[in-house]
């Protein structure tokens, strides 16, 4: 069984155990894509007004996620630290105040979001008449909200306490549910009438629903991880706790799509095939970086466990061989996508020139996935030791400092293969950063 005990974490061999927590997060999150391919495909079938309508939902629904996220990151942090220090009462009570507090702050944001929908969408840029399909998503999409912020802290509940192959089990569970409902809510089946994206939305409902009554069940009942009662600390101290980690980490998430926009606004001046080509790069990023992602859900764990059992040297050594592992990892993938760029560049573009620019994006950008990688375990890694601001400061500095600003001016210097280039550079530099400054703070903290 693919879970960590508490004992293992603290003492086993780092790299199996590491693999084994990291193995069912990748299997987890390969079928969560695969079902939303699938949702965007079914809604792709109802037309262009209605693929358009639920595109500009994205921002809206990438911010409630990301504070979700965020959220998830400090559940994991505090109780991971609480579980190395061997406070299990502390660990339980932790996880009841996270799942109450996200809870409420995501119901807030999505009342707001509920009645102030039309006024959003339109100053996003949604023209008056996708309103009515935006609305007929949304307004189902808002108040099943709190259904989706449920298993995420819930599963990041399991992931610090070692166990990360129930929580890709309800993600698979989740998606494939969801994957079923939508054709038969959004077209239609016997007696269900047709809804449209209505039925999107509802089919998505349903399925957290699903993985709320799991994940209640299992925290609760079946694994007894939270509890209320076990009260050590006021609500308020507790809530402090995770929200002083949960909100940077919701901050530095919510940066990266802003980053993106920017990066796309950039290349638009190359026109609409490079604009095209960038979109179809930034898919093969996601995929690509699917290892690095799954490690940065199971090493923070990892690292806050024994960072509060006081084993710094662990620390040390998980945070240098994950890393090490992660740059030959990547390098290999980046071998794998030139051998099969013509053949990815053929499968999503149909113009000569477009096909091109895929090939040109994929010879380049990929190589330093590697260094991204460094950038994405560092920045939780900082989570991880409690130091959310620095992993908020990371992400602006990776992004605003290195990666856009030499990406444009690698564009004014060398056109689209000068921005790929200045890109690749500014990942270059924040790795090498980041590598710096968290084994400077690893020394700080063994003194």
């Amino acid at each position: 069984m693919a879970k960590a005990e508490p004992a293992m974490i603290l003492s086993a061999p780092i790299v199996p155990t590491l693999r084994k927590m990291t193995i069912p997060m990748i299997f987890g999150m390969i079928f969560l894509m695969l079902f939303n391919l699938v949702d965007t495909f079914f809604i792709s079938m109802l037309g262009t007004e209605p693929l358009a309508a639920i595109s500009f939902t994205f921002p809206v629904t990438f911010t409630l996620i990301s504070l979700a996220i965020g959220l998830g990151i400090g559940t994991s942090a505090v109780i991971a630290t609480a579980l190395g220090s061997g406070q299990q009462s502390q660990a339980r009570f932790d996880g009841a105040v996270a799942l109450m507090v996200s809870a409420f702050l995501v119901t807030i944001l999505a009342l707001v979001g509920y009645f102030c929908s039309d006024p959003i969408f339109l100053l996003l840029g949604a023209e008056p008449q996708l309103l009515p399909l935006i609305d007929e998503y949304m307004q189902v999409w808002f108040l099943a909200s709190v259904l989706l912020v449920t298993p995420m802290i819930g599963n990041a509940v399991l992931r610090a306490n070692g166990d990360t192959k129930t929580p890709s089990l309800i993600m698979g569970a989740s998606g494939l549910v969801n994957a079923v409902l939508d054709p038969i809510l959004i077209f239609g089946f016997g007696p269900i009438e047709a809804m449209g994206v209505r039925g999107a939305a509802i089919a998505s409902a349903i399925s957290w629903l699903i993985g709320v009554a799991a994940i209640l069940y299992i925290l609760i009942v079946h694994r007894q991880l939270i509890d209320i009662r076990c009260r050590t600390q006021s609500f308020v101290v507790a809530t402090r706790k995770i929200l002083k980690i949960g909100l940077p980490a919701a901050g530095a998430n919510m940066l990266t799509p802003l980053a993106m926009a920017v990066m796309t606004a950039i290349v638009a001046h190359f026109g609409a095939p490079a604009v095209a080509a960038f979109g179809v790069g930034s898919r093969i990023e996601s995929i690509a970086s699917l290892v690095v992602l799954a490690l940065s859900m199971t090493l923070p764990p990892f690292i806050s466990q024994n960072f509060g059992a006081g084993n710094k040297d662990r620390v040390e050594q998980a945070y240098k061989q994950t890393l090490k592992f992660v740059m030959f990892w990547q390098f290999a993938i980046y071998l794998l996508l030139i051998v099969v760029a013509p053949w990815i560049a053929s499968a999503f573009a149909t113009e000569a020139q477009v096909r091109e620019l895929i090939k040109l994006f994929i010879y380049i950008l990929p190589l330093t996935y590697g260094l991204q990688g460094v950038i994405i375990l560092t920045n939780s890694s900082f989570n991880a030791l409690h130091k959310p601001m620095h992993a908020l400061v990371l992400s602006v500095v990776r992004l605003f400092v290195f990666y856009v600003p030499i990406a444009y001016l690698g564009s004014l210097i060398g056109d689209l293969t000068g921005l790929f280039i200045g890109a690749a550079v500014g990942n270059l530099l924040t790795a090498i950063v980041a590598y710096l400054w968290f084994s400077r703070e690893l020394e700080r903290q063994s003194v």
